[in-house]
């Protein structure tokens, strides 16, 4: 980023052309248009601008997006022009991790406010949790159900057959949507990567819960699932109107914390979760029953397509799509060893976000009064979600017997 003046490559497209493009393909307002293009020419007239300049257009994008704000029904104003980040990547080409990288530039050339850099913080936090996430997602998944990658796809039989039974990839693509959605509505767990994770074993926990209410459903469980009652394996199943819930199993087999997860599950998802019932979001007594999927499903994700348009973050469900690894940023080569039952996309996803987070070392906490910042961290034996609830679990013991009032001696010492 020299100052200096370059011409434009030969050949290379005008940006105005380009960001007439993005706009035709966005749908974009006039406003916003004019006004990333505006921006756009004049740091390009003080920096040298390196590599593709329609992936610079596109930091300009979305920052005249989040300016703009919409009058909505009444007299409320709403936060951006219904452009996602998500949209604005696939057009300009420019995967997630790409972004990042150049919206740090671009908010020091531009000198954004401190506001909109905590914005894109939080944003670049909130990525980076999910991707760890997901990375958890996939084997406790395969733990307690059937393999999706393993499914065969039956042929409808009849076009005019509009409701079908549930795959287990449809399950899966419900449980990540789920969790995705119940996410973004809680500010305080988007970002912080163990409430997330309790928050992903509760929705694994309630869709457990639906596949075991519903007998015709139960082919998509792990029979070797050590959650499952013990009447499973029974000629004759008794149905029971409170399924078991399989949190404390979870956070055993797969380094949860009970307590964190339990009051996860009772303060903020079962509430939010009545609610969605009580909206008609959700519906019926088994979410996953023949009536009720289809419904539900397509609910879900339209009221998640909203959420994202109007909050102008990227789609979660980005993790769940066969260009997911164009789309996030990975690096043209293999792994050596690819894991068995998985595609070769998931585990190329999978290598390139490892090697970004070794990269980042985004979750390892920093000791500024040792100058541990300034070290090359060590080798990382466990994963950054067992680090995580290893660290909120020895905080807990030390607080533990402790009363919620100052001590004599603090009182002492203030007075």
């Amino acid at each position: 980023m020299s100052r200096t003046e370059p011409p434009p490559p030969p050949g290379a497209a005008e940006p105005g052309a380009a960001i007439e493009r993005l706009c035709q393909e966005l749908n974009l307002d006039a406003a916003s248009a004019a006004e990333a293009l505006r921006d756009f020419t004049a740091l390009r007239g003080t920096y040298s601008l390196e590599g593709e300049a329609l992936h610079w257009l596109a930091c300009a994008l979305y920052v005249a997006c989040r300016k703009s704000v919409l009058p909505t029904v009444g007299s409320g104003l709403m936060e951006g022009n219904c452009v996602s980040l998500t949209r604005i990547l696939r057009s300009a080409k420019l995967s997630l991790i790409q972004f990042f990288s150049k919206m740090k530039k671009w908010m020091d050339m531009s000198n954004l406010p401190q506001e909109f850099r905590e914005r894109v913080e939080r944003l670049e936090r909130n990525f980076e949790v999910s991707t760890v996430i997901f990375k958890k997602f996939e084997p406790i998944f395969l733990d307690v159900f059937q393999n999706p990658y393993e499914e065969n796809s039956k042929p409808q039989r009849s076009r005019k057959q509009r409701r079908v039974l549930c795959s287990v990839r449809d399950l899966f693509n419900f449980c990540w949507t789920l969790f995705v959605y119940t996410k973004g509505n809680f500010r305080m767990i988007g970002d912080d990567l163990v409430n997330s994770y309790h928050l992903l074993l509760c929705c694994l926990d309630l869709v457990f819960a639906n596949a075991l209410l519903c007998l015709n459903r139960r082919d998509l469980l792990n029979p070797s699932f050590k959650g499952l009652p013990g009447d499973f394996h029974a000629t004759e199943i008794k149905v029971s109107e409170d399924p078991p819930c399989i949190i404390a199993t979870l956070c055993e087999l797969h380094d949860g914390l009970l307590v964190e997860a339990k009051g996860i599950k009772e303060h903020y998802f079962k509430p939010y979760i009545s609610k969605l019932f009580d909206r008609k979001i959700l519906k019926g007594e088994c979410l996953l029953d023949l009536c009720n999927f289809t419904e539900n499903n397509k609910a879900l994700n339209k009221e998640y397509e909203e959420y994202v348009l109007t909050v102008g973050d990227f789609d979660e469900r980005v993790f769940l799509g066969a260009d997911a690894e164009e789309e996030i940023g990975t690096p043209r080569k293999f792994p050596a060893d690819m894991p068995v039952g998985k595609t070769a996309a998931r585990a190329h996803v999978e290598c390139h976000l490892q090697q970004h987070f070794e990269k980042k070392r985004s979750f390892a906490p920093s000791t500024p009064l040792t100058g541990r910042r300034y070290l090359r961290e060590k080798e990382a034996v466990i994963t950054p979600v067992a680090s995580a609830t290893q660290s909120v679990s020895r905080l807990q013991n030390i607080v533990a017997g402790l009363k919620n009032a100052p001590s004599e001696q603090l009182i002492t010492i203030f007075e």
